[in-house]
């Protein structure tokens, strides 16, 4: 009986809620059936919060602690989270997400073994010459005035700076320069600046990818469902893994 009674609702003449009339107009729009709905079911929500807030503050445990409460500060009435430092770059999460173990181990040899072919082509004497020299010589008193360094060590005074390839007064008179192009010195330091640049990037490059091989072999060892967990002693940064203290176990 029930269906015959919805088919003949089917029909019925749709009942509308009349608008304001026009001497009433400008007490504003009159509210209907669904805008009352809509400010009751509001008004019924925001109790309930209130009721729920107030039972919550009289159920609480002074004495409740959670982190939370330190890693959060209220300014202006408002909750702000303390910020931390990102332990990964945005590069370092494109590899740990994209590569696994073995490639980031291929690419950092690959490195190592590049940056060994570059410094073995390059003598370093800028590098050892840019250091500061600790020599000490000891001379009488009075003596410091007229003490010169050039002529003790035996040298031209331009190349006292140096650490190595420093020769004698007597090698210089004894060596016949040749006579070199300049277009080729300045052709020979632009190579060279060139590859002290180029070692410079491969070994930045090459200690970014150990920090890496480190994150991700620390991430392999703590998913582990056989060992303990361990206690984090230091928190790991853009530049350097995190450090973990596991528990020795010993081997039967």
């Amino acid at each position: 009986m029930s269906s015959w009674k919805k088919a003949a609702k089917a029909n019925q003449k749709t009942h509308r809620e009349r608008h304001q009339p026009e001497a009433r107009k400008h007490l504003g729009l009159l509210e209907k059936k669904k805008d009352y709905k809509k400010r009751a079911d509001d008004y019924h929500e925001k109790g309930a919060t209130l009721k729920l807030l107030r039972k919550r503050t009289l159920d609480k445990n002074p004495d409740e602690f959670y982190f939370h409460m330190i890693n959060s500060r209220v300014k202006d009435g408002e909750h702000h989270e303390l910020e931390k430092e990102d332990e990964h770059t945005t590069e370092q999460v494109k590899l740990m997400q994209t590569q696994d173990l073995k490639y980031i181990n291929m690419k950092r040899t690959i490195e190592s073994r590049r940056i060994e072919r570059l410094q073995s082509q390059l003598h370093m004497t800028d590098v050892a010459d840019a250091t500061p020299n600790t020599h000490v010589f000891f001379v009488d008193e009075g003596e410091e005035k007229d003490f010169d360094l050039a002529k003790r060590l035996d040298t031209h005074p331009l190349l006292i700076n140096r650490k190595s390839n420093r020769p004698r007064m007597s090698d210089l008179d004894k060596i016949a320069l040749p006579e070199i192009d300049e277009t080729v010195i300045d052709s020979t330091k632009k190579i060279k600046e060139k590859t002290y640049k180029e070692l410079s990037k491969r070994i930045e490059r090459e200690k970014h990818l150990t920090v890496i091989q480190q994150k991700m072999e620390l991430k392999k060892h703590l998913q582990d469902a056989k060992i303990m967990k361990p206690k984090r002693i230091q928190r790991g940064t853009k530049v350097s893994a995190p450090v973990y203290k596991f528990q020795y176990n010993r081997k039967k």
